[in-house]
């Protein structure tokens, strides 16, 4: 009963994700013009969706992993590479967003970093590439101890729940502002709750929705990798045969 409800959880999650970024693309390209990598605002459209794809979406895959009762046993190695991977693409997409918007910004002479949104944003970034080498330095490279592994492992594990509940603050915030900007004139105020409004704020929501069922999975302490005894548990990467 435990791993049905686990799997109806999971799959429930999974259509959340791709509801996220295929309404995301659909309200950049219906009511922002679509996308182009040239410096103006349809550069900027590739922002929001690679942050949803990165940041909320393939970082919260990338945080299961280990609850996937397949991950349970045998070998831990393949299951941390895909950790570290899933991550990593996630993290390349984020700056590949930043680079879109810093861009924009850039064209279209408007500063940088002055909004909570981008504050959020930005100490978000910079938590998660901190979490990604501090992973990839203490529990795949051999050098670390199976004492130092064990102290650090809590951290690893709070500042990932740490980042991905930042991660939605800032999906959210962003998907504010950028509608305060883009309605603010006089036919189609934001107040007045448009159709772009009401999409977008559903938009947001969904993301919300998705965090939460991201959070709840995580913290079910019945679906979590059990503990040691294993001889694989704590082996580190380049030990590996």
């Amino acid at each position: 009963m435990a791993v049905g409800w686990f799997y109806l959880s999971f799959y429930a999650l999974c259509l959340l994700g791709v509801l996220c970024v295929i309404l995301t693309i659909y309200w950049m390209q219906l009511w922002h013009g679509g996308f182009a990598w040239d410096g103006t605002i349809h550069m900027f459209n590739y922002h929001p969706v690679l942050m949803v794809v990165g940041l909320v979406v393939l970082y919260s895959a990338a945080s299961l992993v280990y609850r996937l009762p397949q991950s349970w046993a045998g070998p831990k190695l393949p299951w941390k590479m895909g950790h570290a991977a899933l991550h990593l693409l996630a993290f390349i997409l984020t700056v590949l967003g930043l680079v879109a918007v810093f861009q924009f910004h850039r064209r279209s002479k408007i500063p940088n970093l002055y909004s909570l949104h981008s504050w959020l944003g930005i100490v978000t970034v910079f938590l998660f590439a901190c979490q990604w080498f501090l992973g990839f330095v203490v529990f795949l490279l051999p050098w670390a101890s199976e004492w130092l592994r064990s102290l650090l492992k809590p951290v690893h594990v709070f500042f990932g729940v740490i980042i991905l509940s930042l991660s939605i603050a800032s999906v959210i915030s962003g998907i504010n502002e950028k509608l305060f900007f883009s309605l603010n004139n006089a036919t189609q105020p934001y107040s007045h709750l448009p159709r772009e409004a009401i999409f977008a704020n559903s938009l947001g929501m969904l993301v919300v929705v998705f965090g939460l069922l991201v959070l709840y999975i995580l913290l079910v302490s019945s679906w979590k990798r059990p503990e040691p005894g294993t001889l694989t548990e704590g082996q580190p990467l380049l030990r590996d045969g």
